[in-house]
């Protein structure tokens, strides 16, 4: 799990915010010191941090709660609002034709990173050269020679040759007709006038329409001195976040951003040249949060081919839904995994249940099959009205599906307990708004098909 000590403590203090019988002063000392706590330990910069909880101490303690919503769910709120801000702004992002040089210092990752984003843009139908600019580093000519052939990818290199401007100027006339050019430059063990000087050198060659930054999910506080060193060489238009599918605590790169303005366009989650993911904030701290993932769950829908409206997810989110609306979802469950996925990107599901049991999860995708049997015994009124289904009713449809009475009970329990879960949603609606409309900003392709 990305960000997993961080998360296991934020999900916590909201868990403490949604079970509390009110909000007062003590509570939010509580909740701000536990925030505190979270964020240093993940290596967010500490003025960053402290800037942030101030922000949740002021609001929770002076802002009004608004009339269609209550002091718990206005808290959680404000919480999340302000997490959002240091992740920056979605930034539109679309494959096109563009020159890109990435930048950063050794082990962070930049020669995979050019890898990765060679095999991105190949997927859309891009002619793609890679440019093996790190005259330093032993070995970098021939691992991005190597990487080139494992994607697809061109390849353009003087070996030997230590003035990474002319490899750069040599590579951008061979290739001056093909759609993506990406500029693997060298790096160092640290900042140094040599380097700055080398990156401010390609890019008045190269004059790239992207300078991507790479950062080490495990760098620290340290990424917040090195994204503004970069910047003031190269202004930096976004940043690649690598490895952030280990033990990192992930925080000091992703606050780097509040360093240079630019946006987290991608992060990488995992070895495979495959294993890049387009970075929305609203998505990823949702994800963070347990609050579940809205455009995982049209994803979901995409998956099984099927269209969920935007009016059936509000419907869902909000617990009104009934036993007809839970047979066209389980009728849509037959791939492997999907039972689970769907409830994991409901909002807030996670917020207010402990984590979900896998075998559970096992359990249930084995009964679904059972269950749309039981509910085809059951009258239109029956799966409309599932509350009335008592006594008589449970015997007749035990009797009309072949099963026992304590299974139709069971189903019964199952649909009670998700519609419960989901009705703490009813005062989240502005969250539900929120998310949305950041996704909507964020999110412009699929990034990941």
């Amino acid at each position: 799990m990305v960000l997993d000590s961080l998360s296991k403590s934020l999900r916590e203090t909201l868990r403490k915010i949604s079970r509390s019988t009110s909000i007062d002063d003590n509570l939010i000392n509580e909740v701000v010191r536990e925030i505190q706590r979270a964020l240093i330990l993940a290596d967010v910069d500490i003025n960053l941090t402290i800037e942030l909880t101030r922000k949740v101490e002021q609001r929770a303690k002076n802002e009004p709660v608004p009339k269609n919503s209550n002091p718990r769910n206005h808290l959680i709120l404000i919480v999340y609002e302000e997490l959002l801000n240091i992740l920056g702004k979605p930034r539109e992002f679309k494959a096109k034709p563009a020159t890109i040089m990435l930048v950063g210092l050794y082990g962070q990752g930049k020669t995979t990173s050019a890898g990765k984003l060679a095999r991105f843009y190949i997927k859309h139908g891009f002619k793609v050269v890679l440019i093996a600019a790190d005259t330093q580093r032993v070995g970098a000519y021939e691992q991005l020679e190597q990487i080139s052939k494992q994607v697809g990818a061109d390849f353009f290199g003087i070996y030997g040759e230590k003035d990474s401007r002319k490899i750069v100027s040599g590579a951008l006339s061979k290739y001056s007709n093909w759609d993506v050019k990406i500029i693997d430059t060298s790096g160092r063990n640290a900042l140094n006038e040599d380097l700055l000087e080398e990156i401010r050198g390609i890019a008045e060659i190269a004059k790239p329409d992207e300078v991507m930054l790479i950062l080490d999910a495990s760098i620290g506080q340290q990424a917040g001195k090195q994204a503004e060193a970069f910047n003031k060489a190269a202004k930096i238009t976004g940043v690649i976040i690598t490895k952030l599918d280990g033990t990192a605590k992930g925080g000091g790169a992703i606050s780097a951003v509040a360093k240079t303005g630019a946006p987290i366009l991608f992060i990488g989650t995992g070895e495979h040249l495959d294993d890049l993911e387009y970075f929305n904030p609203a998505r990823f701290l949702s994800r963070l949060l347990g609050m579940g993932d809205l455009e995982t769950l049209m994803a979901t829908a995409k998956e099984l081919h099927e269209e969920i409206d935007e009016e059936s997810v509000e419907r869902m989110a909000s617990g009104k839904f009934t036993l007809k609306d839970m047979y066209e979802i389980w009728d849509k469950m037959s791939k492997p995994g999907l039972f689970k996925k769907l409830f994991d990107s409901l909002p807030m599901f996670k917020l207010q249940q402990k984590e979900i049991d896998e075998s559970l999860i096992d359990q249930s995708e084995a009964k679904i099959r059972k269950y749309k049997v039981i509910m085809d015994s059951m009258t239109y009124q029956e799966l409309d009205e599932p509350d009335i289904i008592k006594g008589e009713r449970i015997d007749r449809i035990a009797r009309g599906s072949g099963t026992q009475p304590s299974d139709v009970k069971e189903l019964l329990r199952d649909y009670k307990r998700m519609r419960d879960a989901m009705k703490n949603l009813r005062g989240n609606r502005k969250i539900i708004s929120m998310l949305k409309k950041q996704l909507k900003e964020g999110n412009i392709e699929d990034f990941n098909q």
